[in-house]
C-alpha cells in the first residue's frame, strides 16, 4: 500500500479540506496519516523519515485566513516539480475516476498526535549535544499559525527563555496583524520584554523575519549573509549560497568579498532547494525569509 501524510496550518477551512483529501486518497487505495497543525518543513521532513509516498500540506502560507491551498511533497521531502503538479491538475480537471479502487482495497486513515514531537527531535539532531540557549531571551511571534506548538517547545527544550505571542489560533486570526508580514509586533515585543532577539513566522512557519535586541529588522538576505560567513569560518559551508532573482545586490556583493560563491534562481523556495540539490550546496534562501 502507498502512504500519504497530511498536515495543515490553523485556518478553519483546513478542517473541511482535510477530510475531502482523505476521502479521495483512501478511495484511490492509499493509507493516510493525518497530523493536524504542523509547520510545512516538519511535514516535508516527516514525509522522508516515515518513508511516505507523498506529503500534503494544507496551507495558504502568509495569506489571509479565507485563502487556502495545497503544497505537495514527494518521498524525498522535496516539493513536486511544476511538471508533475501540472499533470495532477490535468487529472483533477478531467474528473478521472479510473484510479478509484475496489471497495475491498480502500485505504485506511489514522490520526497521529506526535507530529510536532517527531519534528522537534529531527531538528534537535542538527545541534551538537552540548549546545544550549541558556541565558538567551527570545520573543516568538508564531502568527497564530502552524508553528504555534513546535517553535516555543523547541527553543524551551534548548534552554532559552521564551516569550510567545501569536499562539492562540481560532481559525480566523492566522497572519492577522501578526507574524512575518507584520514585523512591527515582534519589534515592539522585543523592546518591551528586553529580549536578545525576536523571531516571527508566517502562517505555515516556513519563513522567518527576525529583529535584534534594539528592534531592528533582520531580513532573509541578512540572515543568509550571517550564516554563510559563520558556516565558512566553521568549515561547514558546502560550495556556496543559492539566492533568487529578488536577492539584494548587497548580499551578492558581501558574499563576493567573503569569497563565497553565489548563484541565483527563480523566486520560490522550491527552485532554491532544487538548485541547492543540483550543486550540492547546503545554504540557500530568499529575502522574504
Amino acid at each position: 500500500k502507498q502512504i500519504a501524510i497530511i498536515a495543515k496550518d490553523t485556518r478553519l477551512s483546513g478542517y473541511t479540506l482535510e477530510p475531502a483529501l482523505v476521502s479521495g486518497l483512501t478511495s484511490g487505495g492509499m493509507h493516510v496519516f493525518t497530523f493536524g497543525p504542523l509547520p510545512t518543513n516538519g511535514l516535508a521532513m516527516l514525509t522522508k523519515s516515515m518513508k511516505a509516498n507523498m506529503g500534503i500540506m494544507i496551507t495558504a502560507s502568509h495569506n489571509p485566513y479565507y485563502d487556502n491551498g495545497l503544497k505537495l511533497f514527494g518521498p524525498d521531502g522535496m516539493k513536486l516539480s511544476d511538471q508533475i503538479e501540472k499533470k495532477i491538475e490535468k487529472l483533477i480537471d478531467a474528473k478521472n475516476t479510473k484510479q478509484l479502487t475496489n471497495p475491498k482495497l480502500l485505504g485506511r486513515v489514522k490520526r497521529l498526535e506526535d507530529g510536532n514531537d517527531k519534528y522537534i527531535e529531527i531538528l534537535k539532531k542538527n545541534f551538537p549535544s552540548n549546545f544550549n540557549l541558556r541565558g538567551t531571551k527570545i520573543v516568538l511571534d508564531c502568527g497564530n499559525g502552524a508553528g504555534y506548538i513546535a517553535a516555543p517547545k523547541l527553543l524551551k527544550k534548548l534552554g532559552a527563555k521564551v516569550i510567545s505571542i501569536g499562539i492562540k489560533p481560532n481559525g480566523f486570526n492566522i497572519n492577522d496583524k501578526c507574524g512575518s508580514t507584520y514585523p512591527f509586533k515582534i519589534q515592539s515585543a522585543v523592546k518591551k520584554y528586553k529580549a536578545h532577539v525576536g523571531i516571527s513566522f508566517d502562517g505555515d512557519a516556513d519563513r522567518i523575519i527576525m529583529c535584534d535586541e534594539k528592534g531592528k529588522i533582520i531580513n532573509g538576505d541578512q540572515i543568509i549573509a550571517m550564516l554563510a560567513r559563520r558556516w565558512k569560518m566553521k568549515k561547514i559551508l558546502k560550495g556556496g549560497v543559492i539566492g533568487t532573482l529578488m536577492s539584494n545586490y548587497g548580499l551578492e556583493n558581501f558574499l563576493r568579498t567573503e569569497k563565497i560563491k553565489f548563484f541565483r534562481t527563480k523566486v520560490g523556495d522550491r527552485y532554491v532547494k532544487e538548485k541547492m540539490k543540483k550543486f550540492n550546496f547546503n545554504l540557500g534562501g530568499e529575502q522574504s525569509g
